[in-house]
Formats: C-alpha cells, sequence, structure tokens
C-alpha cells in the first residue's frame, strides 16, 4: 500500500495523503541534528604553502577547488620544519582519536537540539569510511559517551560519500520497526587520517578536496495512535525538533560501468591505502542523477517542480554543477551545497548532514515542503531520500 498525492487546485502544493489503515507504521522524523569538525582550518593557499607545493598544476588544482577552507589535521613536524610521514598505523590512530572526539561532539549537540539525553538513545549506527577499527566507532562511542549498554548498534564501514544515506535508510527501517525509541546516526570522517602525499595528480585531486567532519541526527517514529499533528499542519516555525521531516522513501542506482572510479588501493612505495577518483566521475554521476531522482518522485506521484529544497552531497565543485545541469536546478536550490564545500570541503558520508543543517538554521522549510536528499559515492552509487516538513 502507497501513499498518493492530492492536488486540489492549480498552483496549490502537493499534500501527501497517507493510506487509511489500522496498524500502519508511522515514517520516522528527523528530530535533531548536530556537527563537528577538529580543532585547526586552513585556507587551501595555507595548504599549499605549509607542504611547499610549487608544482603550478597543483597549485591550480587546489586554487580552483570552490573551497576558502577546510579542517585538517596536519602531520607533525620533523627535520627542517617539514611534515614528517606518518604510516598507516599513525593514521589508523588519528581516525581513532579525531572521529572519537569529533563524533561525541556532534551526538551531544544532536540530542541537545531535539531535547534528548544519552540515556534517550536505542538505537545508533556509526558511519565512516576513513579508517577501520574493531572494536568498531559504535561500541567506543558507546563507551565514551556512556551510553545504556542495552542500546542496540550497527556500523557502516568503507561504503565511502554515499554512506550516510544508505545509513539512513537502515536507521529509518529500525526506528519505524521501533515507534517511539530514538535512533541516532552518526557519519565521523577523518579525513585527515586518509591521505598520501606524493607529485602525482591523483593525489593532489584527493588531497585538495577532503576535510574532517562529524554530523548526526536523530529519528523517532511516532506510535500509530501518538497525537501529533498531520501532514500540512505542522507549526509556521519548523525549526523546533518535533516539526522534523518525516522520511517517505529512498531510491538508490549503483552505476556499474563505474565500478572502480572511486576507490582505495594499496600503495606499496608509500605503504598507506590511497584513494583514487576518476576524473570523468562527476559527468557519470551527473548523467545518471535524472533516473534514480525521477525514480524516487515518482514512486510518490511528485515532479521534481514540487521539490523546495535540495541537499546534495558536496562532493566537489565539478559534481555538484554537474548534478545541477543534469536535474535543471539553480544555483540557489544547491546553496547549501556549495556553501559547505566552501567552508568545509568534502566532509564525506556526512556533508548532505551538514547541508540539511544549514537549512534548518535557515528556518526556510515549511510544513508541507518536500525535500530530496542526495549523496554520491563509490560504487559507484547514487543515494538518494524523500522527506517532507
Amino acid at each position: 500500500m502507497t501513499a498518493t498525492i492530492a492536488r486540489p487546485e492549480s498552483g496549490t502544493a502537493p499534500v501527501l495523503l497517507e493510506p487509511e489503515t489500522k496498524h500502519r507504521a508511522e515514517p520516522s522524523r528527523i528530530i535533531g541534528v548536530g556537527t563537528a569538525v577538529t580543532e585547526d582550518s586552513y585556507s587551501q593557499r595555507e595548504l599549499l604553502d605549509l607542504f611547499r607545493i610549487d608544482d603550478p598544476r597543483v597549485r591550480s588544482v587546489f586554487l580552483n577547488s570552490a573551497i576558502e577552507r577546510r579542517h585538517l589535521t596536519l602531520p607533525p613536524l620533523g627535520a627542517g620544519d617539514a611534515f614528517r610521514h606518518e604510516t598507516q598505523g599513525e593514521l589508523l590512530a588519528k581516525h581513532k582519536r579525531l572521529a572519537l572526539g569529533m563524533g561525541a561532539r556532534a551526538v551531544r549537540q544532536c540530542l541537545a537540539g531535539a531535547g534528548l539525553e544519552v540515556a534517550d538513545i536505542g538505537y545508533l549506527c556509526c558511519v565512516t569510511t576513513t579508517g577501520y577499527l574493531t572494536p568498531g566507532l559504535s561500541a567506543l562511542l558507546m563507551r565514551d559517551l556512556d551510553v545504556n549498554p542495552g542500546c542496540s548498534r550497527v556500523d557502516v564501514v568503507g561504503m565511502g560519500c554515499n554512506a550516510g544515506l544508505n545509513a539512513l535508510n537502515a536507521t529509518a527501517s529500525w526506528s519505524m520497526a521501533h515507534p517511539g525509541k530514538v535512533a541516532v546516526l552518526l557519519c565521523a570522517e577523518a579525513c585527515s587520517a586518509a591521505y598520501v602525499m606524493d607529485s602525482t595528480m591523483r593525489t593532489a585531486v584527493v588531497n585538495s578536496l577532503f576535510g574532517d567532519g562529524a554530523a548526526a541526527i536523530a529519528l523517532l517514529a511516532d506510535p500509530p495512535d501518538a497525537a501529533r499533528p498531520a501532514p500540512g499542519k505542522l507549526p509556521v516555525d519548523v525549526s523546533c525538533s518535533s516539526a522534523g521531516p518525516r522520511l517517505l522513501g529512498f531510491a538508490s542506482h549503483l552505476i556499474h560501468e563505474a565500478i572502480g572510479a572511486m576507490r582505495y588501493d594499496w600503495d606499496d612505495d608509500q605503504n598507506k591505502l590511497s584513494f583514487y577518483l576518476d576524473p570523468d566521475i562527476p559527468y557519470v554521476v551527473g548523467a545518471h542523477a535524472e533516473r534514480v531522482v525521477d525514480r524516487l518522485l515518482d514512486g510518490a506521484g511528485l515532479r521534481r517542480s514540487d521539490i523546495a529544497h535540495w541537499l546534495v552531497h558536496s562532493g566537489g565543485k565539478k559534481v555538484i554543477d554537474a548534478v545541477r545541469v543534469n536535474l535543471g536546478l539553480t544555483r540557489h536550490d544547491l546553496r547549501h551545497t556549495t556553501g559547505v564545500l566552501r567552508d568545509y570541503g568534502n566532509v564525506s558520508s556526512g556533508s548532505f548532514l551538514f547541508s540539511y543543517e544549514r537549512l534548518m538554521q535557515e528556518n526556510r522549510a515549511r510544513a508541507g515542503d518536500f525535500g530530496v536528499l542526495m549523496t554520491m559515492g563509490p560504487g559507484s552509487t547514487i543515494e538518494t531520500a524523500l522527506v517532507q516538513w
């Protein structure tokens, strides 16, 4: 049984009509959001100077990235005040320290914004690609935050920049299956712990793009008999947690022919994992964006023109431009996406949640508005979600 869209008259915003059923599960709502970054931030020019990068090709990549600043934790200084080479083991230790620190701050901010306590968490999903931990980040975070040891948890590791929406799908499903219980999703990416320094353009592109960041959201599905405002009847001020958007559906698309376009390789010379980005991937993603977005919207009887808010992964200037052109969006539609890229760089799986936080702070979402969340990453994969305030 699916929901339908009613269009009472021309020019009137569509309203989602839920099917009438006695025991239907209520959609999950986003009731809180929080973000955190590492302590130090640098402009692109500062990073080039600090790393003594003189190659004009590399400098051009950094300075034409549409990124003004990024939060990074740089290596320690060695002989001659040059940055010391960090081993893979040291990078993994850095990932653990940074991901836990940022992650704890993001979760606490998220809970505080929703009027919740750590004791309220019933499910914790942690996403990361910038390092590997066993026990996983979820277990370590539960210990550090003193989360109830009976809390359910899961770790999503290695899926890349699209993983936040993959995990949101699973977290929303748990929330719907456990109405009245709080589920928390955390994306914690210590990109300072996933880099290689050499003279190749391959690493220059990666090193010019990513920054440290963590983002958390809390979800809640109301019990079927709970008193709540009907769709379209929420308060005008939707900055309050009780007016968070409902998650209505998800759609994914795996681009088989681009399976290796974003990947980790082992670099024998550096003894590190090295991330690779195919130069053509922005255009590949853009060319497939319409297919998955239209499938998402068709399932709810919506058109792209019905979408008031677009929260797209800040994957890079070319990726954002390709998505914008192929979906027929405006620069204003993607203002939060480009703003996050400008101020933080690509913070991987949590980027779209940084954009969501900015939208909520802007306080422009209104009752009945529809939004599309969209992420892209290794696979190559495009993930989407439909929400309604």
